[in-house]
């Protein structure tokens, strides 16, 4: 049998995408890992599904390097919101996600020859039980120390639904990963606090509508970008006035996206804006549980975000290095 996959990315987020009429998860999670595995001509974040829907244009459905399920992904509904708008001939339309259907569009590129969508990120919840956490007799989390996670580093839970820790640090924190990556693999490992594991952001504010984001990503580990992480980054920013302007520009080892925050008393509304870049479209030929690669098509879009890396890595170089 043979798959006809394309590989994608958004913000250095990097997928393979699939379109089907069979979304069981556990069909898909031996490929999911295989392709995954960096051995595997480079590897990848995850598999994007998609999958008829009765509502949107189409259904996504988002499997992790190691085979669980995320229930969203901000920067592969970019890459879904390309490939479906542009298949329906549209430039705008829904798409539907395991917790809520959300409106995607065509925006005007971010930097010369990168294609740019923007997303709608939905439902925002800063409750614990949303993400879920456990967290001594608190319904919520925000901009506060709790010692079983760290004794000099305040956090905010959100769920964006996707959970996510958020924490603006340091510049020494942010240089250095090893506070990060210690706490966010004990999330991640069976523990009390998360049970189902977390995202954990260390962001860092470079001025009132600028921000830099580093996320370890639950099911991956650290990675070039995360979409929700981005845009709840972008949130805690407002909520705790590091920014002040609806429009965020989000750096990350990735690039930069950017994202819109709009409030109404404790109503949010988030918009995440980035590229969706297609890297090159595959033939996968299965056999069984076997894989192999048939045939490979490089796009040239990978030169153009090339470019737009170098432009966005010019304009942090002179507030830390990462």
């Amino acid at each position: 049998m043979l798959l006809n996959l394309l590989k994608v990315h958004g913000s250095g987020n990097t997928f393979y995408l699939y379109e089907t009429n069979d979304e069981t998860l556990h069909n898909w999670v031996n490929l999911t890992k295989w392709l995954c595995n960096f051995n595997n001509h480079g590897g990848a974040d995850g598999l994007l599904l998609v999958a008829p829907s009765d509502e949107a244009l189409a259904k996504m459905r988002v499997i992790n390097a190691d085979g669980t399920e995320a229930s969203m992904c901000g920067n592969g509904l970019r890459c879904v919101a390309r490939y479906v708008l542009e298949k329906n001939g549209v430039n705008e339309g829904l798409i539907e996600t395991m917790k809520a259907t959300l409106h995607v569009a065509k925006e005007e590129p971010l930097f010369d020859g990168v294609p740019t969508y923007g997303v709608e990120i939905a439902p925002v919840s800063f409750e614990l039980s949303s993400l879920p956490m456990n967290v001594d007799g608190k319904t919520t989390l925000i901009n506060e120390i709790y010692d079983e996670l760290s004794n000099d580093v305040t956090f905010t839970a959100v769920s964006v639904p996707n959970p996510h820790l958020i924490s603006f640090v340091s510049k020494e924190k942010i240089e250095n990963t090893e506070h990060q990556e210690k706490l966010a693999t004990s999330l991640n490992s069976p523990n009390p606090i998360c049970p189902d594991g977390v995202n954990v952001s260390y962001a860092y504010p470079i001025s009132n509508h600028e921000i830099y984001v580093r996320t370890f990503e639950r099911g991956v580990g650290f990675t070039n970008a995360c979409g929700t992480a981005m845009t709840a980054s972008a949130l805690v920013s407002r909520k705790l006035n590091f920014t002040s302007e609806e429009k965020i520009t989000v750096f990350n080892p990735g690039g930069f996206v950017q994202c819109l925050v709009q409030q109404d008393q404790n109503d949010y509304k988030l918009k995440l804006v980035g590229n969706a870049t297609f890297i090159a479209t595959y033939i996968l030929e299965v056999d069984g549980e076997n894989y192999s690669y048939h045939e490979i098509q490089e796009t040239n879009e990978q030169h153009s975000y090339n470019s737009f890396i170098k432009y966005a890595t010019e304009r942090l170089a002179s507030q830390f290095t990462i």
